[in-house]
């Protein structure tokens, strides 16, 4: 399977899952997410995609500090619905990677190990997401704004191209390369479109 070198760089995310432990799945429940899982979950690489992983990065980064994330005892919070825009797609890439579901997740053993209602939509936030430790209440929100690493004028031209089926093999090819070039270009300057509120 190839993909871009780029996802190779992308650091990964590392958790503790204690459902995972307690059913022997991986050696004392460690489990990681990387750029590429979500990639393949999700069935592409795009500004959106990066954006959710990114920010999930970045806030159990501020909220763990130096310890393990605890996947399954983060709950999210989303302004909008789950259905509105890219939503969706940001809230399954998270849930992926955190294990908060909204109501169709792991309902637990014997009240531990609790997924479900961990999400929330329509929640009243200024951010893109709010992310909150189960355990310590202590939470984080983020906003992603990739609008300050624009794409390659050429790739907008391309694109039009293909959605009239005008490309040829060769547009083609390009305007993948200059699409995950914009996704390479938002990971490389995560400082300016990831903030902390």
């Amino acid at each position: 399977m190839h993909y871009p070198e780029f996802f190779n760089q992308i650091q990964i995310i590392k958790l503790k899952d204690n459902l995972s432990d307690f059913l022997g799945t991986f050696d004392d429940g460690i489990v990681e997410f990387s750029y590429l899982d979500v990639a393949k979950s999700a069935g592409h690489s795009c500004p959106t995609v990066a954006g959710a992983y990114l920010m999930t990065l970045t806030a159990l980064r501020e909220l763990y500090q130096n310890e393990l994330p605890k996947r399954g005892e983060i709950k999210v919070s989303f302004k909008e619905d789950g259905i509105s825009g890219v939503s969706g797609v940001i809230a399954n890439v998270i849930t992926q990677i955190t294990g908060a579901t909204n109501k169709n997740g792991f309902k637990g053993l014997n009240g531990k190990f609790v997924r479900e209602g961990l999400m929330e939509f329509n929640s009243s936030i200024a951010s893109s997401a709010k992310f909150q430790r189960i355990d310590t209440n202590e939470f984080v929100e983020v906003i992603y704004n990739p609008n300050s690493i624009p794409p390659e004028p050429m790739m907008n031209q391309l694109m039009q191209k293909m959605m009239q089926n005008l490309a040829n093999q060769e547009e083609k090819k390009q305007f993948g390369i200059l699409w995950q070039k914009r996704v390479e270009n938002i990971f490389a300057n995560m400082d300016k479109v990831i903030q902390i509120v």
